[in-house]
């Protein structure tokens, strides 16, 4: 059942280039209506529960594990992907104004944004919502932009589209898309649950109904060369970039990758056409990229429509081009893991880190960063290690120290990493019990993960207690409280 739910290659490809899809929970009549009446009873009892939404209200589980729903995210996150612990229930009351454009944070992890996706966001409509209603609105297409003409909706000029549909939609996003909630023209409210799915494993094969190996170019795409590389990502082969790029314009196209001048929408067709080029455009790349590292880190960290809650300094344009040439890069990124300026270590831990499996020979060098007195190397390296994931079919010891680390993104990119790793070491057990008391909730999370990943029974043990201990009970109250 689950299996005739996966996405066709058309609606792979449609993902790729809009940055959506949407699918629908079609329950028997009365479903969501009675969640639609459960979200009512409980707003106005006590108001919204935030990332308790889930245990208050067990019955959205059956939404987001409906075949229709786990098919499309199995086709795009891979068969083992995990629910992430932030939800929330939105309400667009009637006679509502404009939201500005923007694109959420990782939920306070700082990611880099790959073009590569590893988070989608589902929402969830428990009621017909039609356009007049306050839709979410998204801009097809410009996911892979850090910037658009004005983030103000009545300025800017790009093509959007309403995410409107019947009672039981979910749409299925890209977690880098430019969205927001429209205004509310009707009379009626508008609830909508946003849920967010991760990607812990890399693909080695497709996980859709695949059929067509080649990328077939879609109308309308702005940057088929970006589109072609996400899409052979997927499938788990080579990139598959073809190109003509001639020696003589390999120079230029690289300064202008570079030149902040240029139009955003260029640098990323300029990304992929270098790729093409494989190894001969490693040197210049490579020499861009510490150039591009160094002058941006600054500004690359501020916070802005794209990244609200402040972005990460290895987001670059030579970051794009150098992922899709991938392994012939690594024994260059593996140098510059060894240079004295942070933002080219950070730069590099994060491409090898992209990269993914091809650059296990960088492990060595990554672990040794996990020591850098930046945080932002210590992170980057412990993200790129559970990416590129298990080396010989050992785990990473050196990521247990990181557990104890004060910044909270490197103890939970470290715990992240352990986890899509899932490979015991001595002492990452007791590590990970130590995290379940963290003081931020998704690093508990994090911990909680990686030690049901790891499986052993005594990291079992250690999750089964830390369950019972941690019990809530959703439907004890102060008017009901044993």
């Amino acid at each position: 059942m689950r299996e005739r739910h996966l996405l066709s290659d058309e609606a792979i490809r449609s993902f790729i280039v809009d940055g959506y899809v949407q699918v629908r929970a079609d329950f028997p009549n009365g479903f969501h209506q009675s969640v639609y009446e459960q979200i009512e009873m409980l707003m106005k009892g006590q108001g919204n529960p935030g990332n308790n939404l889930l245990p208050i209200l067990p019955d959205i589980q059956k939404v987001y594990s409906h075949p229709a729903v786990t098919g499309a995210l199995s086709s795009l996150l891979g068969p083992n992907y995990i629910m992430h612990p932030h939800r929330y229930c939105h309400l667009n009351s009637p006679g509502s104004k404009d939201q500005n454009w923007h694109k959420d944070d990782y939920v306070f992890d700082k990611n880099i944004r790959h073009h590569r996706y590893r988070w989608v966001m589902a929402f969830y409509y428990p009621q017909d919502v039609s356009e007049d209603m306050g839709p979410t609105g998204l801009l097809p297409g410009k996911q892979f932009n850090n910037q658009i003409s004005d983030d103000h909706a009545s300025l800017a000029t790009e093509s959007a589209c309403s995410l409107s549909g019947e009672a039981g939609t979910v749409s299925i996003v890209n977690f880098d898309v430019w969205h927001r909630a429209t205004p509310n023209l009707s009379e009626k409210k508008r609830y909508m649950l946003k849920f967010n799915f991760l990607r812990v494993e890399e693909p080695d094969m497709p996980s859709w109904d695949h059929s067509e190996p080649a990328w077939q170019p879609v109308e309308n795409d702005r940057h088929d060369g970006l589109s072609n590389s996400v899409w052979h990502w997927l499938r788990g082969s080579n990139n598959g970039a073809t190109g003509t790029v001639g020696k003589s314009e390999v120079r230029p196209l690289v300064e202008k990758l570079i030149d902040r001048d240029e139009h955003e929408d260029a640098r990323l067709d300029y990304a992929y056409e270098l790729a093409c080029c494989n190894e001969a455009v490693l040197p210049l790349l490579v020499a861009a990229l510490k150039e591009e590292a160094i002058q941006t880190a600054d500004k690359n960290v501020e916070k802005s429509p794209s990244n609200v809650g402040g972005g990460n300094p290895s987001d670059l344009y030579t970051a794009h081009a150098l992922s899709a040439i991938g392994e012939p890069a690594v024994p260059l990124l593996m140098d510059l893991l060894k240079k004295d300026e942070w933002p080219i270590r950070a730069a590099a831990s994060g491409i090898l880190g992209n990269i993914g499996p091809a650059a296990r020979n960088a492990a060595p060098a990554l672990a040794e960063n996990l020591g850098h007195a930046n945080w932002w190397v210590r992170r980057n390296a412990a993200e790129a290690l559970g990416t590129i994931g298990s080396i010989g079919g050992k785990g990473i010891p050196e990521l247990n120290h990181l557990l104890e680390d004060d910044t909270e993104p490197v103890a939970r990119n470290a715990a992240i990493a352990i986890g899509k790793i899932a490979q015991p070491t001595d002492g990452a057990v007791d590590a990970l019990r130590n995290l379940l008391s963290h003081e931020n909730r998704y690093t508990r999370f994090h911990a909680s993960v990686a030690l049901k990943r790891l499986g052993t029974p005594e990291a079992m043990e250690v999750l089964v207690d830390n369950l019972f201990a941690a019990r809530w009970c959703p439907i004890t109250t102060n008017k009901a409280p044993y």
